[in-house]
């Protein structure tokens, strides 16, 4: 079992920045990535990004690519996701996800079997 807990949720302006920390304990030997997702009142679960635990190929969703960036501290277990310039259409509950299974796709959420609680991202405009 792997447990996540996520952190750095909040309230920002648009054109601002966070950054939401992911920290992984458990049997994170068996890790293979962990992503972002994330969900907005009354739409469905969305792909953000991801990384391989091993190597740190990291993909990110194409709304976010030139303002997102995802990272990793393998001695902390600990995934990041920095967001910048951020838009009100970004509000969302944020998720962590986690997988030990490997694969070339990173952005489907049905492959990842550990879920951290969600943290809330609002952007006001």
């Amino acid at each position: 079992q792997v447990q996540l807990v996520e952190s750095g949720g909040g309230l920002v302006q648009a054109g601002g920045s966070l950054t939401l920390s992911c920290a992984a304990s458990g049997r994170t030997s068996s890790l293979y990535a962990m992503g972002w997702f994330r969900q907005a009142p009354g739409k469905e679960r969305e792909f953000v990004a991801a990384i391989r635990w091993n190597n740190g190929n990291s993909v990110i969703t194409n709304s976010g690519k030139d303002r997102f960036t995802v990272s990793r501290d393998t001695a902390k277990n600990t995934v990041y996701l920095q967001m910048n310039s951020l838009k009100p259409e970004d509000t969302a509950v944020y998720y962590c996800a986690a997988r030990n299974t490997r694969g070339v796709v990173l952005s489907v959420y049905s492959t990842y079997n550990y879920w951290g609680q969600g943290t809330q991202v609002t952007v006001s405009s």
